[in-house]
């Protein structure tokens, strides 16, 4: 896997624009590529009112249009071309949408990469049903 590629894609995605007075968009973006080899992009939304979705969410929803969900490799970038760890919320989505995503690289710079498992050890959902 070429993490670099995946880190250009990230900061093309990540072109900041205001979509209205209350609407900023492209602050971070993200790309990742799916177990098969596809690669998709996202950029983040934010709004003065507080809904938004951080770039990772907005590529996983990419994604998930397409009927994929394991995620080999993800990053997210600023503006600045800054490699950014995934929120707690972006960790938890990649896990939801498939558990195998544990064993997902996420690039924290351009020589570290870890798991998923990581950064997420101990997932909220139980490992077995009790009695």
């Amino acid at each position: 896997m070429d993490y670099e590629a995946l880190i250009v894609a990230a900061a093309e995605a990540a072109v900041a624009f205001r979509s209205s007075p209350d609407c900023e968009a492209g602050d971070v973006g993200a790309a990742l590529v799916t177990g098969d080899g596809m690669m998709f992009t996202g950029c983040s939304v934010d709004c003065k009112c507080g809904i938004g979705f951080c770039a990772e969410h907005s590529a996983v929803a990419e994604m998930l249009k397409t009927r994929r969900s394991r995620v080999r490799a993800v990053v997210a970038v600023n503006g600045n071309r800054t490699i950014l760890p995934p929120c707690g919320r972006c960790r938890e989505l990649l896990y939801q949408v498939d558990p195998a995503n544990m064993d997902t690289d996420v690039i924290l710079a351009p020589d570290r990469v870890v798991k998923l498992r990581d950064l997420l050890p101990y997932p909220w959902q139980p490992t077995h049903k009790p009695g």
